[in-house]
């Protein structure tokens, strides 16, 4: 046989009506018990897989979700997706995932083929300079959305971080450490969440007396953590402490300190932010504010459910408190002095 096994191909070759096979795959109708398991074993033969896009369409009940999300690659949104797909599949969902790369064009695109293809539900990050237009065009198809980590929409259900509060505390729990030359790294002004981490960071030096303040922007990765901490030390040798905008950044920054001869904890404190599962294997073991990325995205899933459940219920916006994890890479102020090392060239973003 060849071409795609349809329910035409599995009745002829069962020797049934359509009708009787699309109730047996259905679970419905009146039908022999003989009948039935020759059905089922002739839809297996042909390895006939049933169209859930075209009973979504007939029943109106859709189970495929759509994850539009920024920076596949970070093991943060890694985790998160884990934890999404986790209780959406058990609950029957299938999940597909795309990522905008914070392009809205790109993400126009991602939406439009989404509500073409027919998504029950949208879990979205929306890409920075998002047009008015793209969410006139959810409203329009009345899918169920939630937002993550950027509240752009107060009509939209929203899923998020305390972000302010975390680096307030991250930044208190170096103060009273000693520290007082403290930085931020990481990130840049365009993005949401960054800016209110900023804020936060900010607050806690002014509060406190320590007005010179260092901001300093780098992509939130890896490789950019360590080469921003080099161009950092070099332009602000007085900094003895950071507070990173994510934990990939952290842990560049502190590989950074160690290939410079540096000690971790004790030349150079450094806080991440999530709590990623290489948080805690890194060497040394990364101090952090956890917000514990599955179960935020057991509870992204979640609040989407909720929200397909009862369309007519008004937007929630739910936001989880991170917690101060102390590892290794932060510690009391060295006797040796303010100074870490490196020239005095360069400046702050």
């Amino acid at each position: 046989m060849s071409g795609k096994p349809t329910l035409g191909t599995v009745a002829k070759a069962a020797g049934v009506s359509i009708p009787t096979v699309s109730q047996v795959l259905r679970g419905t109708g009146r039908i022999s018990e003989q009948t039935r398991d020759k059905v089922l074993e002739t839809a297996r033969q042909l390895h006939y897989v049933p169209n859930s896009r075209a009973a979504a369409i007939r029943s109106g009940d859709n189970h495929e979700i759509g994850f539009v999300i920024n920076q596949l690659q970070n093991p943060f949104n890694a985790e998160v997706i884990g934890g999404v797909v986790d209780l959406l599949e058990a609950e029957g969902y299938l999940v597909s995932i795309v990522d905008t790369r914070d392009d809205p064009v790109r993400q126009s695109r991602q939406l439009e083929a989404f509500i073409r293809h027919g998504r029950g539900g949208l879990l979205w990050v929306p890409a920075m300079d998002t047009p008015e237009e793209t969410f006139d065009l959810l409203r329009a198809q009345g899918i169920p959305t939630v937002t993550f980590l950027r509240n752009v929409r107060r009509d939209l259900d929203h899923v998020g971080i305390r972000n302010a509060d975390a680096t307030a505390t991250a930044t208190g729990h170096l103060i009273g450490l000693g520290h007082r030359r403290i930085a931020y790294l990481g990130g840049n002004d365009s993005s949401i969440v960054r800016r209110e981490r900023v804020d936060g960071y900010r607050k806690a030096m002014v509060d406190r007396g320590l007005g010179s303040l260092v901001v300093w922007d780098c992509d939130d990765n890896k490789l950019a953590g360590l080469e921003a901490m080099t161009a950092l030390r070099r332009a602000h040798p007085e900094v003895t402490a950071l507070v990173c905008n994510g934990d990939m950044v952290a842990l560049g920054a502190s590989l950074a300190v160690t290939r410079s001869g540096l000690q971790p904890g004790r030349d150079m404190s450094i806080i991440g932010f999530d709590d990623i599962q290489d948080a805690a294997v890194a060497t040394p073991p990364l101090t952090t504010m956890a917000v514990s990325p599955h179960k935020l995205g057991r509870r992204l899933a979640r609040i989407l459910l909720d929200r397909i459940e009862d369309p007519d219920m008004p937007p929630t916006t739910s936001e989880v408190t991170a917690e101060l994890v102390v590892r290794d890479t932060t510690g009391a102020l060295s006797r040796r002095g303010d100074v870490v090392g490196g020239d005095a060239s360069g400046s702050a973003a």
